[in-house]
């Protein structure tokens, strides 16, 4: 899904630069964990005393609440963050599957492969950031049954959370954060940098 979309941008023409360019400083991280992970499994599996040992460790480890929860984590995959820059703690992770008040899913609102601003506070002032950018993002103003705290969310077609509001509105940072991903609209004003 991260290079999928990433190439459709770029041969639609629409990516914005370095689109392309950030598949692989998001996806090498994760694909050394997952080397480190594959080694440690085979390092379990040798038929040694050491390793018999540091079995029993780790099945002791798991049979806690933390440590069956970090290895459930890892397996599922739910753990996955990409380094995207921003602190918030929902940036760079797959986005919860919110359900909105009128019952549909941010699923459903993902299957024609655009980005999708969620507004929660309904407030509007987003409405032109993805109306300039229709091709490639959907607006929608929802209140959500569990809004995690956010007012706003940013969605990337892989799913992945691009950016996200927890306070007032801040139509320029959203603004940004649209630009690195879907690229600038002609007619977008341009913000000036702090």
């Amino acid at each position: 899904m991260n290079l999928g979309w990433k190439l459709a941008a770029t041969i639609r023409g629409e990516a914005p630069d370095g689109l392309l360019d950030s598949y692989e400083s998001e996806r090498r991280p994760i694909g050394a964990q997952v080397l480190d992970w594959s080694r440690a499994q085979v390092a379990i599996m040798r038929p040694s005393a050491s390793s018999r040992a540091l079995e029993a460790i780790i099945r002791d480890l798991i049979e806690t609440r933390d440590g069956a929860t970090y290895f459930a984590e890892r397996v599922w995959g739910v753990s996955l963050r990409y380094d995207l820059g921003d602190a918030h703690p929902l940036v760079g992770r797959s986005a919860p599957d919110f359900e909105l008040a009128d019952g549909r899913r941010l699923a459903e609102l993902m299957v024609d492969g655009k980005g999708v601003l969620l507004d929660f506070d309904v407030h509007g002032l987003l409405c032109p950031l993805a109306g300039r950018r229709g091709d490639r993002m959907t607006y929608v103003a929802s209140d959500t049954n569990d809004r995690l705290g956010l007012s706003a969310v940013l969605i990337r077609p892989d799913g992945v959370v691009a950016w996200a509001s927890e306070g007032a509105c801040e139509p320029k940072l959203a603004a940004q954060a649209a630009a690195r991903w879907f690229g600038r609209p002609h007619d977008e004003p341009q913000w000036p940098s702090d």
